[in-house]
């Protein structure tokens, strides 16, 4: 294909928190459509959406350059006042990154300007850019650069005498004077000088356009976007503004139009996309150091461990029922299999760091959950004591856990007392050190009802005019406002008739979606080998001060970290309080984990609904649907758990479950094969597992495969259910069925 002759190369898209208006897949889009070869993303301070937007363009056939619009101090970026006397607390310069080696440095100062230089932004400073520009090229920023604002003040020696600095710096070939021109009178001057300044030092120029929207008309909604940002309304006259329209994506032409009289200003920016040919490493994991003996490998560690629990967890069983040799046989058999599956994957170290900081917080008497998800089904998670649910008994699958057809990281959440859980991310910082440790963040976007509550308070509307829009707002998780017009008449009623509530609706629709806030993820942690910047850019959190990546949880598993799942649990604490009585009272010995499961005082309790504080179980519905099903054993709480769902709920699947356990309902198996699988819930397909194992039995299917047709059902992808159901049905054939 061929390519224009013009590159983006300061833009500013939504992780510009409610200043840049424009959308990483909208953007990608728009550079395809305009033919250009590449286009970089330049966040304010920030380089939040470095990794979406980086496999975005890649996936359209686009080079995407990773870069940063930065924040310097005039002076020291721990000094809190404007060391130079300068009316500026910060200036602007643009980095973006070459190679590996300057996406590293510029992790490097990103991160160091929120730990050590944020002073209303995160700033660093020229002692930081000194030591940390390998890699980099710089601009010199829009009219809040520093060469701009000596110019702009007339101050062109000094201006003269900086570009000189800063050229050294960047070894006198990697450093461009930013040319733009955007009908703001300040800029003309600015250019002038900046023109002057290239002759003198013979530096190159180079055109952007410093992009903050995408089309010239998302002008308006992005200047309601700075009243929200900045608390103020569009009648306030002192509110912070653009002064024109200017400042979107323009096309090559436009570009080309702007600038005719420089053209090497233009051919530079396609100059400088060729030098930067960054490659990220997505299919390399990257796991903590597990502190081991010498002399054994991972994979010995991990297995002499789990046979040694296993035996102990085997004393357990024998505590409370027999457990003949063929049992004890297959728990063995089972367990090889697992450990084998683990050491071919690679894992052994992530299932040792987890069993660390699990029994840790178990040994430092902090509650710990007995496991959840589908960590459940293994048996080494449990010898290990990871979890403590005995899978054997429940028929519960490794493979729907960790499968080697589909190569991907376990995960294990794992809850823990809410009081004790920050002692365990504690000790995690202790083991691994503080600079290799960090929570996940996450960010907040302006959803439907939000966002008319933003852009109505942004207008200047009433607090009653915009709560009745926003309740016109179907209450459906994730709905949008495009959706919530086709399905609330009302709505459409109220835009049609009211000029006011049609602007607002418009620019709510142009806003939607946008990224709002960051905050700390309620349970992500991620550790690494290295330093955490040698991997990706470090946030603060303004609330706790803690330490936090810049990207995202499926974006840090992107680049191949580990992350591991701490979730705070009340109900846990209520236990805990619980169990301590019990033995200061009656029972100095008592010992959660030997509770048996077949007590019928308490199913007594259950068939009543008498659940209130029982997690899980102590909502109204759940309730009365104990009352009518009167559960007589363990199955039937695990089976009860799973079916409250609003798709069993709705599907009528619970009634007919709770009519086939009191024979109320008759039943029969379409295949004698799916009797074993479906006995115990009356014929009725509750579990995931049973879908496996079905598919297994009648599709002829491994417990791999049958992992990924189950992941196929969850994500309802037409494509991956055509091509599941196609090998299905050849498998049954093959089983002759």
């Amino acid at each position: 294909m061929e390519h224009t002759n013009f590159v983006h190369l300061h833009l500013h898209s939504q992780y510009s928190l409610l200043d840049g208006a424009i959308k990483i897949p909208d953007l990608v889009e728009r550079v395809k459509e305009y033919k250009m070869p590449a286009v970089a993303v330049t966040d304010h301070g920030n380089m939040f959406g470095a990794i979406e937007f980086y496999t975005k363009a890649v996936s359209a056939g686009i080079k995407p350059i990773i870069g940063c619009e930065v924040y310097i101090a005039p002076g020291s970026r721990f000094e809190k006042t404007n060391a130079r006397g300068s009316s500026e607390a910060s200036y602007h310069y643009v980095l973006l990154c070459k190679n590996l080696t300057g996406y590293r440095n510029l992790c490097r100062l990103v991160s160091a300007g929120y730990r050590e230089g944020f002073y209303y932004r995160p700033r660093i400073d020229w002692e930081l850019l000194r030591e940390n520009n390998e890699g980099l090229i710089a601009m010199t920023a829009c009219l809040g650069g520093e060469i701009p604002v000596l110019l702009g003040a007339g101050r062109m020696d000094e201006a003269l005498a900086r570009t000189r600095q800063m050229a050294e710096v960047f070894d006198n070939n990697r450093l461009y004077l930013e040319l733009q021109e955007n009908f703001i009178p300040e800029q003309t001057p600015v250019n002038k000088g900046l023109i002057e300044i290239a002759k003198e030092l013979s530096l190159p120029l180079v055109a952007t356009n410093d992009c903050h929207y995408l089309t010239r008309e998302s002008a308006h909604a992005h200047e309601v976007l700075l009243c929200i940002q900045t608390g103020k309304t569009m009648d306030d006259d002192k509110r912070m503004r653009f002064s024109n329209d200017e400042f979107y994506v323009k096309t090559p032409a436009e570009m080309a139009a702007l600038f005719k009289e420089y053209p090497q200003a233009l051919a530079n920016t396609v100059e400088i996309a060729q030098r930067c040919n960054l490659e990220l490493d997505f299919k390399t994991y990257h796991f903590p150091q597990y502190e081991k003996p010498a002399e054994q490998t991972l994979d010995e560690v991990l297995a002499e461990m789990s046979r040694q629990g296993l035996d102990e967890r085997l004393a357990d069983i024998r505590k409370l029922r027999e457990l003949s040799a063929e049992e004890e046989a297959r728990y063995r058999e089972r367990l090889e299999t697992e450990l084998d599956c683990i050491r071919q994957m690679g894992f052994p170290g992530y299932f040792l760091i987890v069993a660390d900081f699990i029994n840790w917080g178990k040994d430092h008497d902090i509650p710990v959950g007995p496991g959840r998800g589908s960590a459940a089904g293994s048996l080494v998670a449990f010898a290990i004591r990871i979890t403590d649910i005995d899978p054997m008994p429940y028929n519960l699958l490794f493979e729907r856990f960790l499968n080697p057809e589909r190569v991907s990281m376990p995960d294990i959440d794992v809850d823990f007392c809410i009081y004790g859980r920050e002692r365990v991310i504690d000790y995690v910082r202790h083991r691994y050190g503080e600079a290799n440790v960090a929570q996940i963040i996450t960010f907040g976007t302006m959803q439907a009802k939000g966002v008319i509550r933003d852009v109505g308070r942004a207008l200047n509307m009433s607090f009653a005019e915009t709560d009745k829009i926003a309740k016109l707002i179907p209450g459906i998780l994730n709905i949008t406002l495009k959706d919530s017009l086709a399905q609330e008449p009302k709505l459409k009623e109220l835009i049609d008739k009211d000029a006011k509530i049609k602007e607002l609706f418009n620019i709510a629709l142009a806003l939607e979606g946008l990224t709002r806030h960051a905050s700390t993820h309620a349970a992500g942690v991620v550790v690494t080998p290295k330093a955490l910047t040698e991997y990706l850019p470090l946030y603060t959190d303004p609330k706790s001060g803690g330490q936090v990546t810049q990207f995202a949880m499926s974006y840090v598993e992107k680049i191949g970290l580990v992350k591991f799942d701490f979730l705070g649990l009340k109900t846990l604490t209520v236990i805990d309080n619980a169990v301590r009585l019990v033995r200061f009272g009656k029972a100095p010995d008592f010992d959660l984990r030997l509770i048996r499961d077949d007590d019928q005082k308490s199913f007594e309790l259950l068939s009543k609904g008498e659940t209130t504080g029982v997690f899980q179980l102590e909502s109204s519905g759940m309730k009365e649907y104990l009352i009518k099903l009167k559960p007589s054993c363990f199955e039937d709480l695990i089976a009860m758990v799973a079916l409250y769902r609003p798709g069993p709920l709705g599907s009528g699947m619970v009634d007919s479950f709770i009519k086939r356990k009191h024979g109320q309902e008759s039943f029969d198996y379409p295949f004698p094969q799916l009797e074993p699988i479906l006995k115990d819930t009356y014929g009725v397909i509750v579990y995931q597992e049973q879908v496996m194992l079905i598919a297994q039995v009648l599709g002829n299917y491994s417990l791999g495969g049958a992992d990924l047709l189950r992941r196929a059902m969850g994500k309802k992808k037409p494509e991956e259910m055509a091509k599941e159901r196609e090998k299905f049905i050849a498998g049954a054939k093959a089983n002759k069925l």
